[in-house]
């Protein structure tokens, strides 16, 4: 079936045998081999088969069927049911496409389940069939690898969003600024937080895995979880040092219209006292009387008018060396 990515048993951490969907059965009877199993957005008759070989349950069937779950970890009995989100950078659209995996975990079985924009787990696969002494491990080491992939793959995200960043700030000082970067800017930060929702949950659950609570990871993989949860808490540090710059390139943005919007009143008062002069005086010798000072004089329409054009030089090169103008 399409659905199925791959599906093959494992003995003393290498693979000997390829094996169809309807032989897990038999091969789960036998002690010393684990199934690992892969789909990518199965159909709900894929799932029901997948619960019946592996006696899963229905709320966790369920919840791998619908998608969209939060990052968690849940147990059933002896089954570990895990969610993750998947991330990769889309450079053509410049945005994060995320996605799910979904795992089942028992002693002798891993499921992992595909949803959305997600890479392939087959070169993680062949990296444990590369080590069997460690996939020896069981399905615990297996649970870890992909783990460890999908946490890795948050990092070139990080990374192109902190060139966005670092664009976003040569950007606000180096030109006037636009509504359109206050929009960037608040792009940029519904991103960040996307990635920190997807990405904080995995703090706990790696806590969980590395406790001694869970009977399905056996105690010398717990220690590889480590591993995971040092770079979940790096990656979870990186986004709230980006999400702290973009609070104060927003500020900083906030502050620099607030800048330029007061050097445009300073203009436009300027300009207004300037013209101002010349309006009062017109407005004045415009009145209808006959004993304004100066009015039947031969030289009083120049002397008015020097006086007008004077004053207006003056308030210019006043206003000017004030930086008004």
């Amino acid at each position: 079936m399409d659905s199925i990515i791959n599906c093959a048993a494992y003995s003393e951490g290498r693979r000997v045998a390829n094996i169809n969907i309807n032989d897990i059965g038999s091969m789960l009877k036998q002690n010393d081999r684990f199934v690992w199993i892969g789909l990518h957005e199965p159909s709900e008759e894929m799932l029901k088969q997948v619960q019946d070989e592996f006696q899963l349950h229905d709320l966790a069937i369920e919840d791998a069927h619908r998608a969209h779950q939060r990052p968690k970890l849940e147990a059933y009995g002896d089954t570990l049911f895990v969610v993750l989100r998947t991330a990769q950078m889309n450079y053509a659209r410049h945005r994060i496409d995320f996605g799910e995996t979904h795992f089942f975990v028992g002693c002798n079985f891993i499921v992992t389940i595909r949803h959305g924009s997600s890479l392939s787990y087959a070169e993680v696969r062949s990296r444990c069939e590369s080590t069997p002494q460690l996939l020896g491990k069981g399905p615990g080491f297996a649970l870890y690898a992909v783990m460890d992939s999908i946490v890795d793959q948050y990092f070139p995200v990080i990374e192109a969003l902190e060139e966005e960043l670092v664009q976003l700030e040569e950007k606000i000082f180096a030109e006037q600024s636009r509504r359109e970067t206050t929009f960037d800017i608040y792009n940029l930060k519904r991103e960040l937080m996307e990635v920190k929702r997807a990405v904080y949950p995995i703090i706990e659950i790696c806590n969980r895995l590395m406790r001694f609570d869970l009977k399905v990871i056996p105690e010398d993989t717990r220690p590889y979880f480590r591993d995971v949860y040092d770079h979940v808490v790096r990656i979870n540090e990186m986004v709230d040092n980006a999400r702290e710059l973009l609070n104060t390139a927003l500020d900083a943005n906030f502050s620099l219209i607030s800048i330029s919007q007061n050097d445009v009143s300073k203009r436009f008062a300027g300009w207004a006292a300037i013209i101002g002069v010349p309006t009062m005086i017109a407005g004045i010798y415009g009145m209808n009387f006959n004993d304004l000072p100066g009015l039947n004089w031969h030289w009083g329409y120049l002397v008015v008018l020097a006086l007008t054009i004077g004053s207006c030089i003056l308030l210019y090169i006043l206003f000017k060396r004030s930086g008004w103008l």
